[in-house]
């Protein structure tokens, strides 16, 4: 119960810094375009961009193997242990670390130039946003769900409703859905292909 607490508490106020963000971005748009800009800040843009999307996806794709891990060993304590571990740690590490990755992406896109003119990097943008539409829209739904079944659960049955189980394999499902647009990221941020940009697919 602390657990999920604290997580709470901790999604919040990333959630609140994120906001903080968004609203300095649209209300002083030329001083935080011109923060970004910075050339001083570049080295350590890229280093906070490396390591910060580095571990988000590391932390999405354990999460994934220990999700599947847990469910094949039909345990009761073992598959709660790990859905309440794996959903800590997103609150945890992944809210912080979206952040980070954002502000370092876009401080070294601003320095780049208009991202939407530069094709891998504005595929890359778009699929970022695709993975966490997807989880917004699948993963947050799937876990209240699941917290409202394990809310009824009798502590003495050993095995867990097929209900929850058929849940939490979907939840799987939908974390898979949003890693794989993050591999494709990965593709293109290091390989840097000369693609057409997204400001190109509408003229």
């Amino acid at each position: 119960m602390k657990k999920d607490v604290k997580a709470k508490t901790i999604l919040t106020v990333f959630l609140i810094v994120m906001a903080g963000m968004i609203g300095f971005a649209v209300f002083s748009q030329d001083a935080f375009v011109a923060m970004l800009k910075n050339p001083a800040l570049l080295s350590h843009a890229r280093f906070l961009h490396i390591a910060a999307i580095s571990l988000f996806f590391a932390n999405a794709v354990i999460g994934i193997i220990w999700e599947r891990r847990s469910l094949d060993s039909n345990s009761k304590e073992i598959i709660l242990h790990t859905y309440n571990t794996v959903t800590f740690l997103d609150a945890l590490f992944s809210s912080p670390l979206i952040i980070l990755s954002l502000l370092g992406g876009l401080s070294l896109s601003f320095n780049l130039g208009d991202f939407w003119q530069i094709g891998w990097l504005s595929v890359s943008f778009l699929l970022f946003l695709l993975s966490g539409i997807i989880w917004i829209a699948s993963d947050i739904p799937t876990q209240y769900k699941v917290k409202q079944l394990l809310s009824r659960l009798n502590q003495e049955d050993q095995h867990l409703p097929v209900e929850l189980i058929s849940l939490l394999k979907l939840r799987w499902w939908i974390s898979m859905a949003g890693v794989l647009p993050l591999v494709i990221v990965f593709v293109l941020m290091v390989y840097k292909p000369d693609i057409p940009a997204v400001a190109d697919w509408f003229r």
